[in-house]
């Protein structure tokens, strides 16, 4: 499976170069992870680090919940991956994750964070509130999902290529 990306056109409105920025990076991080096996998902990047592309879906799985689902639409949504006593328990894996379920999992986030967005105008404040009592307008969120993704498409690439030697965007 080869999954596509496309830019968005670049006189498109605000929205929909907001919106085709953050599908082409959500696009970016699942064709970094095609074609590998669940072992090589989960291997670790350099200990002690234990960054790995398969932690890494699960972190955004995570971080489109947040963002979405607690602060956007001001959901009762708890973390799918971690809490108090592990708070990076996204990035810890245990050996028996999969990737389907990882997959599934961060595709079924992406699918509600879009249906929850719709419902918004970018410059309508979230229904919710941010761990920091702060709310954010739709814009902001977006924006920055797009630099949250983008910093993780740059490990992404470093992984990828540790393990099987594969560049390029």
């Amino acid at each position: 499976m080869t999954t596509q990306r496309h830019e968005p056109a670049t006189d498109a409105d605000d929205r929909t170069m907001l919106e085709g920025w953050l599908d082409y990076h959500r696009q970016t991080l699942a064709r970094k992870c095609e074609d590998l096996t669940d072992e090589q998902l989960r291997t670790a990047s350099v200990p002690p680090s234990e960054l790995s592309l398969m932690g890494l879906v699960r972190h955004m799985a995570d971080v489109e919940r947040g963002w979405y689902r607690r602060v956007l639409a001001g959901e009762d949504a708890e973390p799918l991956h971690y809490d108090e006593a592990d708070p990076d328990g996204d990035f810890h894996l245990a050996g028996t994750e999969t990737w389907q379920e990882a997959y599934t999992t961060w595709q079924a986030e992406i699918d509600i964070a879009r249906r929850n967005a719709a419902g918004f105008g970018l410059d309508d404040l979230a229904k919710g509130r941010h761990r920091s009592g702060e709310q954010f307008t739709l814009r902001w969120i977006h924006t920055h999902m797009i630099e949250e993704y983008a910093r993780h498409n740059g490990h992404a690439d470093l992984l990828r290529e540790r393990l099987d030697g594969a560049t390029g965007d």
